[in-house]
């Protein structure tokens, strides 16, 4: 599930959704459990993916006031993610299990619509979806022990 091979027979790393908690975590603090991430998708060890609602969402939590973010540190986060990340047009019907949360149906979405390797969350409400839906659902930690060891640095 790490990296699979493209058209070319290259190595190609592993293609994921990022749920927003996260994104954040990665983005935000350059020193937390999460800060892997972020030099995994700069090093192209991961290929992040976004759709139009998953990048409203991220926008949209960037602007909360507890982070007083500027505009400008916002545009900065957005600009330290987003031209790392695959652009997948969701369609606009796509069947996904009953979600608690109908913010994290988006993730759902576009974790099939782009047949997504896993959709990496923290969330327990994607997360006791994890055996009944086609994409892995796993923890971030969970992902990380599955990449080789040259890829944990």
């Amino acid at each position: 599930m790490v990296a699979q091979k493209d058209a070319q027979g290259r190595m190609s790393p592993p293609r994921l959704v990022l749920d927003t908690n996260v994104l954040l975590s990665a983005l935000l603090f350059h020193a937390g459990s999460l800060s892997w991430l972020r030099i995994a998708w700069q090093s192209k060890t991961i290929r992040p993916l976004a759709s139009r609602d998953t990048t409203e969402e991220l926008i949209r939590v960037l602007s909360y006031p507890k982070f007083r973010l500027t505009a400008d540190e916002r545009e900065d986060l957005l600009g330290d993610y987003l031209p790392w990340c695959e652009a997948v047009t969701v369609p606009k019907r796509i069947k996904v299990p009953d979600c608690r949360d109908p913010l994290d149906r988006p993730f759902l979405e576009l974790a099939l619509a782009a047949k997504a390797n896993a959709l990496v969350t923290g969330d327990k409400d994607l997360l006791v979806l994890a055996d009944v839906f086609a994409v892995p659902i796993l923890m971030p930690a969970t992902f990380r022990d599955r990449l080789p060891e040259d890829s944990k640095k």
